[in-house]
């Protein structure tokens, strides 16, 4: 672990406090004093390093050893389940009466956080199509009006839309004044002629 930087004894001064106090005949009040803690500290350092020795000085996890409160395995069970019926977090805390921070905390523990863990994606189908143009694909596109090209160098545009086709494409293309239906419908019954 990390020592904070204001912490008043480090593993090596706590190892100090205990030694005086066990090895050197010092008492308490006057090794917590020459150290830094209080005298109640340097009672829990003393007893700590006459159970284990040295190894219990250095800084342990603040964490709390037991869970008390744990959810139990059944009802992390109950909430797996209703989750792989795809209910949400919310939905599965009203019908077991739980609150939903309980439910999110069980389904991070069985790593259960997206519906990719429930059903993995389904493969992409092709459309299958016995002659071209069963399909019909529609594109249109805003042109703004340019009244001036400006003098300069010029920029080159990429096309950077993509088409995948497993038929032969046959593209047909028309200006027109608007996007109104008076002007769409003519277009498609002139492009399927």
């Amino acid at each position: 672990m990390n020592v904070h930087k204001n912490a008043r004894l480090t593993p090596q001064g706590r190892l100090l406090l205990v030694e005086r106090i066990t090895q050197q005949g010092w008492s308490v009040r006057p090794a917590a004093q020459a150290a830094g803690p209080s005298t109640n500290r340097a009672h829990h350092l003393r007893a700590r390093y006459r159970g284990v020795g040295s190894a219990a000085l250095p800084d342990r996890s603040s964490a709390p050893q037991h869970r008390k409160n744990r959810t139990s395995a059944e009802r992390i069970t109950e909430i797996e389940g209703r989750w792989r019926q795809r209910l949400s977090g919310p939905a599965i805390a009203r019908q077991l009466g739980i609150p939903v921070s309980t439910v999110g905390k069980a389904l991070r523990r069985l790593v259960l956080v997206n519906l990719v863990a429930v059903e993995p994606k389904a493969p992409v189908v092709p459309y299958p199509r016995e002659r071209p143009g069963e399909l019909i694909h529609i594109d249109v596109k805003k042109l703004g009006r340019i009244k001036a090209i400006a003098t300069g160098g010029a920029v080159p545009v990429e096309n950077t839309s993509t088409s995948v086709s497993m038929m032969p494409c046959l593209a047909y293309s028309e200006i027109r004044r608007d996007e109104r239906k008076e002007s769409a419908v003519p277009f498609l019954e002139r492009a399927l002629a």
